[in-house]
C-alpha cells in the first residue's frame, strides 16, 4: 500500500519516484485526499531535489490524466491537431495570429491559454477585450468551434488537468513556482489534455522573460521538448528574444488591433512577423502539413494574402460569442483610452537596451495588467509605438505612446518608460529574434 508521507520522504531523500508512486500522489491531489501540507512538502522536496526526465514524464502524464482528456478522433478532421504555447512576455500577441493561420493551412488548433500576471500579458485577457467573446465556454461549444473554424482559443476548463490547478495554487504561496520540473508538468499537462498531436513551444530569453537567465530558458526548453515527446506528443521549442517588447504595443485592446492589422496584411511589425512565421513554420512541419521552411512560409503568406487567416479569426470570434463584424469595426468594439500621449526623449542618442519587465509593469500601472489574480483590467490602456533597440532618437522624439485612463497613471507609466529605455552613444549589435530551435 502506498503512503503519501513515504513518497514525500523518498523525494526529500533524493530518491527517484516510480510512475505508480507519482500517479498515486497526483490522484490524491485531484481527489482532495491529500492535505495542503502534504502537497506543499512534496513541492518543496521537488524544488530542492529536482526530478529525472522519467519522473517528469510520469508527473506530466498523471496530471494530464487527472481529469478529462480530449479525443478528436470522432470528429473526422482532415488535418492534424496542433498547438503552440509561450512562456510569456510583453507584447507577445503571436497566438492571435498563429491559431487562424495554422487553421487556414489545414491544421486544427484547440488552444488552451492563460491570463496575465505580473509583467506578462495573457492571451485570454486580450480576448476578454472583445465584447461577448467567451473565454470559458462549455466543452461542447469549444469542440464545435474547433470543428467549424479550425481554431478556438479559450481558458482552462475545470475538468482539464484539475491536479495541476490545485498544485499550482499551493506552489504559488510556498515559493516553489520556479522549479523546472514542476513548470514543465504544469504547462504540458494542460496542453496534452487537449488531445494534441504536435506542439511548438516559444520559450522567451531576455529581460522580459519568465526564466531569469538564458541558461534556465534553455533548460526549460530542453525539459519541455524531452518530456512532451516522452509523453507521446511531437514537440519542438524555439528560443526567442524578449529583450524588448515583441509587438509594436502592449495592452489588451491594443494588441487585438495589432493582430487584426497583421492578419489583414495592413501592418506586420518585422520583429513580430519573424517570430510568428518561425513558430507557424515549425508547427506546420511538426504536423506534416509542410516539408520544409520554404513550403511552410509560402503556405502562411498565402493564408494572409488571400484573406483566409483573417476569415478564420473572424469566424472564431463570432463562434465564441463575439461580434461577427469585429475586423471591419474595431473602433466600435474596442474603445480608446481617454488620454493618448507620447513619451518624448530628453536627449539625443541610440536606444541601446530595454528593461522589458519594467515596460510590462508600466502597463500594469496603467491598469492593463494584474498584480494580484483578482485584479480587474482596463482593456483600453497600454503602450503603443515602442521605439526599438538600435533606433536613433533626438531630443523631443517619441519613445512610445501611452494610452491612459488618468493623468496620475500616465505620469507613473511615463516615469517607468523613461527609466526602462537606455539611451547610448554607440549603436548596439543587431538583434536576433529566433535564437535557437530545440527538437526531439
Amino acid at each position: 500500500m502506498l503512503l503519501a508521507q513515504e513518497i514525500i520522504a523518498k523525494k526529500r531523500n533524493k530518491q527517484p519516484l516510480s510512475a505508480d508512486e507519482i500517479r498515486f500522489f497526483v490522484n490524491g491531489i485531484a481527489d482532495n485526499t491529500l492535505t495542503e501540507g502534504q502537497i506543499a512538502a512534496f513541492a518543496m522536496a521537488t524544488y530542492f531535489n529536482d526530478m529525472t526526465m522519467d519522473e517528469r514524464v510520469a508527473l506530466t502524464c498523471a496530471m494530464r490524466d487527472s481529469g478529462r482528456t480530449m479525443n478528436w478522433d470522432a470528429f473526422g478532421f482532415d488535418g492534424p491537431v496542433l498547438d503552440k504555447h509561450s512562456t510569456g512576455g510583453v507584447g507577445d500577441v503571436t497566438s492571435l495570429m498563429l491559431g487562424p493561420m495554422i487553421a487556414a493551412c489545414g491544421g486544427f488548433v484547440p488552444m488552451i491559454s492563460g491570463r496575465g500576471l505580473g509583467h506578462t500579458g495573457g492571451t485570454l485577457d486580450k480576448f476578454d477585450a472583445i465584447p461577448g467573446y467567451q473565454t470559458e465556454p462549455s466543452s461542447e461549444r469549444f469542440e464545435q468551434v474547433v470543428k467549424d473554424c479550425g481554431v478556438a482559443i479559450i481558458g482552462q476548463t475545470a475538468d482539464l488537468a484539475p491536479a495541476d490547478k490545485r498544485l499550482y495554487a499551493i506552489r504559488d504561496v510556498t515559493a516553489t513556482v520556479d522549479s523546472i520540473a514542476l513548470i514543465t508538468s504544469s504547462i504540458l499537462s494542460k496542453k496534452l489534455a487537449a488531445g494534441l498531436q504536435s506542439l511548438v513551444m516559444d520559450v522567451k530569453v531576455g529581460s522580459g522573460a519568465f526564466m531569469p537567465t538564458h541558461q534556465e530558458s534553455v533548460n526549460l526548453a530542453e525539459s519541455i521538448v524531452t518530456v512532451a515527446n516522452g509523453a507521446g506528443t511531437n514537440t519542438s521549442a524555439l528560443l526567442t528574444d524578449m529583450n524588448q517588447p515583441l509587438a509594436s504595443c502592449a495592452g489588451n485592446a491594443l494588441e487585438v488591433r495589432e493582430a487584426v492589422a497583421y492578419l489583414t496584411n495592413q501592418y506586420r511589425n518585422p520583429r513580430l512577423d519573424e517570430v510568428t512565421m518561425a513558430l507557424c513554420s515549425e508547427l506546420l512541419q511538426l504536423g506534416g502539413l509542410a516539408n520544409d521552411d520554404a513550403q511552410a512560409i509560402d503556405m502562411l503568406e498565402e493564408s494572409i494574402e488571400s484573406g483566409r487567416a483573417a476569415e478564420h479569426f473572424a469566424k472564431m470570434v463570432h463562434g465564441l460569442g463575439g461580434p461577427a463584424d469585429l475586423i471591419d469595426n474595431l473602433d466600435r468594439y474596442l474603445p480608446e483610452a481617454p488620454i493618448i500621449r507620447p513619451v518624448l526623449a530628453s536627449e539625443f542618442g541610440i536606444v541601446g537596451a530595454m528593461d522589458t519587465k519594467a515596460l510590462g509593469m508600466a502597463v500594469v500601472a496603467l491598469g492593463g495588467g494584474r498584480s494580484h489574480p483578482k485584479d480587474k483590467l482596463d482593456y483600453r490602456v497600454g503602450i503603443s509605438d515602442f521605439c526599438r533597440i538600435g533606433d536613433v532618437l533626438w531630443e523631443g522624439a517619441p519613445m512610445a505612446v501611452i494610452h491612459a485612463n488618468s493623468e496620475q497613471s500616465f505620469d507613473v507609466a511615463q516615469a517607468r518608460i523613461r527609466a526602462a529605455i537606455k539611451i547610448v552613444e554607440d549603436a548596439p549589435a543587431a538583434q536576433q529574434q529566433v535564437l535557437d530551435t530545440i527538437r526531439g
